[in-house]
């Protein structure tokens, strides 16, 4: 048998052990793909809801301490607002004040009203870190006290915002989830005013040439 026959007698018996198994030659060399593993598996190969990321521990505060926090926040929101009406030198700065005082007052009855209902036990003071606030305010006056109120009242109350966004979404107690839902819209409307107090007592003070805090 010649070099040539061997070959094509080869390729035949090849090709015929192929289609034996059920294949044909482009199959055969495709295969199954290896399969790389899943960054949420979790150690089982087939698809499922055990493969699925648990999303279930995003709010790592419970019900009850947010209200808690809640409840201090409120409370220092009325104290501060009550020395902003007594210390503050612009207007922006007392009519601000005098909306916190309303505002968290409503909001505060609220909440003890739901805790009551949920067994949460409220705390009745400020946080030690507020009262070390009010009292570092309360030795300010004129343009500090406004530039000092208007930057924490800023802060303060985007931190607000970001913990009832997440009760908001996340909590489990219906009565405390509900709280944070509707008071939320008025959070944020407390920022935009206190953005706009702050732009105003900022000009005030580079009108006054004031320096710095």
């Amino acid at each position: 048998m010649s070099s040539r026959s061997r070959n094509i007698a080869i390729t035949g018996a090849f090709v015929a052990g192929i289609l034996l198994a059920g294949g044909t030659p482009a199959r055969a060399q495709m295969g199954r793909m290896p399969q790389t593993p899943s960054p949420y598996s979790t150690g089982q190969n087939q698809p499922g809801v055990n493969n699925i990321p648990d999303t279930t521990a995003i709010n790592t505060v419970s019900d009850s301490d947010f209200a808690k926090e809640a409840a201090e926040g409120g409370m220092a929101e009325v104290k501060f607002g009550q020395l902003a009406q007594d210390k503050g030198a612009s207007d922006a700065v007392k009519e601000f004040g005098k909306r916190m005082v309303d505002d968290h007052l409503q909001a505060n009855d609220k909440l003890k009203n739901i805790a009551e209902r949920e067994n949460v036990k409220l705390p009745l003071a400020l946080s030690k870190k507020d009262q070390s606030t009010y009292d570092k305010l309360s030795k300010l006056s004129g343009d500090a006290f406004d530039r000092a109120y208007a930057h924490n009242m800023v802060k303060d109350h985007e931190n607000d915002i970001a913990s009832f966004q997440q009760e908001a979404a996340n909590g489990r107690d219906p009565g405390i989830k509900t709280f944070a839902s509707e008071t939320l819209p008025t959070l944020q409307e407390h920022l935009k005013l206190a953005k706009e107090m702050m732009k105003s007592v900022s000009s005030n003070a580079a009108k006054s040439g004031s320096g710095g805090d």
